[in-house]
């Protein structure tokens, strides 16, 4: 099969399965409830085991596990942009009717960026090889750095891409309903559901650069690349409804992203030397996540009185 016609056809069911969910699950904006949210994150999970099957079958074994490996790690380092995301809606006090409407924009938003990202990064490392050197000591260096450093705050006040969209746009001083802009006395303004979005965009383009070097040290096929990065995005919305009030379990998540983060950036340096074969990336990458949750979740049974 044509390689174009890979690219087409799984953008195609891309948009037409975001065109499904706003257009006809969601098209009136409503609360989505714990269960519903798990059932549609059940649902990416099993598209995506599918889509694996098939890469399986239609490219091998060896693209089969770099895709599940890719989706792994980004789905890993999604749980803490989700966690990033709860505060950003805190902070702006966004209704929970409204909070599915923003995902879905942050997200068709986010998948713009990291296909760009992806092609970009590829076409680096084709071009200039020794840039994998400097990718991989990067994630090390924030694979050190997510351990070492305080809790991440969010101040979305002192944000200086919100700071710049106040100056250039009228902002309403309250929502809107889940309207983005408004038009009042024949000039158009923007709500404060759409600086939420630019938030949401802004903070998705720093784990990008977290997370598109760590997938491209696990395979350099753009297509494998790009579609375990999609699966994993695409189930973040239904991930973040779900996960939404339970951080606590997962207190000890950052140590896990710390040590996967540093795992894929020493194998990106020593690549041309030694090949960690994806399998043992794959078993490392598990083995690490499940020792993080399971952690997390016995230190708060033994808080719990």
């Amino acid at each position: 099969m044509n390689e174009s016609y890979l690219w087409i056809g799984f953008n195609g069911f891309v948009l037409a399965m975001l065109a499904l969910d706003l257009g006809v699950f969601h098209r009136k904006s409503t609360e989505i409830s714990v269960k519903e949210a798990l059932l549609w994150t059940c649902g990416w999970v099993f598209m995506a085991f599918i889509f694996n099957v098939w890469v399986y079958y239609h490219f091998g074994q060896d693209q089969a596990f770099e895709f599940f490996t890719g989706y792994v790690i980004e789905k890993s380092l999604s749980v803490d942009n989700i966690f990033v995301i709860i505060m950003i809606f805190s902070f702006f006090n966004v209704p929970p009717a409204y909070q599915h409407k923003v995902l879905f924009w942050g997200i068709l938003g986010a998948l713009v960026m990291r296909v760009c990202f992806i092609l970009a990064g590829m076409e680096l490392i084709h071009r200039f090889h020794w840039l994998i050197y400097i990718f991989g000591g990067f994630l090390v260096v924030t694979g050190v750095r997510l351990i070492t450093q305080n809790e991440m705050a969010v101040d979305p006040g002192k944000n200086p891409v919100i700071k710049w969209a106040r100056t250039i746009m009228r902002i309403t001083p309250q929502f809107e309903a889940d309207r983005f802009f408004v038009r009042k006395e024949g000039q158009l303004w923007a709500t404060p559901l759409f600086l939420v979005v630019i938030m949401i965009e802004a903070t998705d383009l720093i784990f990008a650069v977290d997370s598109i070097p760590a997938v491209l040290a696990v395979s350099d096929d753009a297509f494998i690349v790009y579609t375990s990065n999609v699966f994993a995005i695409l189930g973040l919305r239904s991930l973040y409804f779900a996960l939404a009030g339970i951080e606590k379990f997962f207190v000890y998540l950052k140590y896990g992203l710390s040590a996967i983060l540093i795992f894929v950036g020493a194998k990106m340096c020593i690549s041309d030397w030694y090949k960690v074969p994806i399998e043992i990336s794959l078993a490392f990458i598990i083995l690490t996540l499940s020792m993080a949750v399971l952690a997390s979740m016995a230190m708060q049974k033994k808080e719990t009185p």
